[in-house]
């Protein structure tokens, strides 16, 4: 049973009406659309301020086929978010590469801004997620590292896309 100890009254006002004016056009982006992005990954166009006109925001569905991995990288300034919609995946990150985390479907993974990270899909199942950034420019803050030593074994994996 819901009880609301302390009304002040916002119960008995009649509602307002948000202003739903938009201060431009809504933009719709079809998911026809895909290309590689710099960390090794196919991305869907998605919403960012190349393809929307978005001014804070990124959000991508990306593709990562079995056996193929992404590339080492970071996000310059800017968080991101993910959720897993299918397949597992093995993600290396934090400085060094050095923490390994698996992500499964249904799963969320925040990643701080400038956190190297580096996906690897080890499985016989294409990994679908959904990413969120920070970054409208979506490509312009990806900064690619090198793959480390303790890590050389992933170079028989090849990149998930070469565009």
């Amino acid at each position: 049973m819901l009880r609301v100890s302390k009304v002040d009254g916002w119960l008995h006002r009649a509602p307002t009406q948000p202003d739903l004016t938009p201060p431009g056009d809504c933009v719709i982006i079809r998911s026809e659309e895909h290309y590689g992005g710099k960390q090794g990954v196919s991305l869907a166009a998605g919403i960012s301020s190349r393809s929307a006109g978005a001014q804070a925001l990124c959000l991508h569905v990306v593709t990562i086929p079995p056996g193929t991995r992404g590339l080492p990288h970071f996000h310059n300034g800017h968080e991101s978010a993910i959720y897993t919609v299918s397949g597992e995946t093995e993600v290396w990150h934090g400085a060094g590469l050095r923490q390994r985390t698996i992500v499964r479907a249904g799963d969320f993974m925040y990643i701080p801004p400038g956190t190297p990270h580096m996906p690897v899909n080890r499985s016989d199942v294409m990994t679908i997620a959904v990413v969120a950034r920070t970054d409208p420019e979506e490509q312009e803050s990806v900064v690619v590292l090198g793959l480390p030593p303790h890590l050389a074994e992933l170079m028989s994996f090849p990149v998930a896309s070469q565009e």
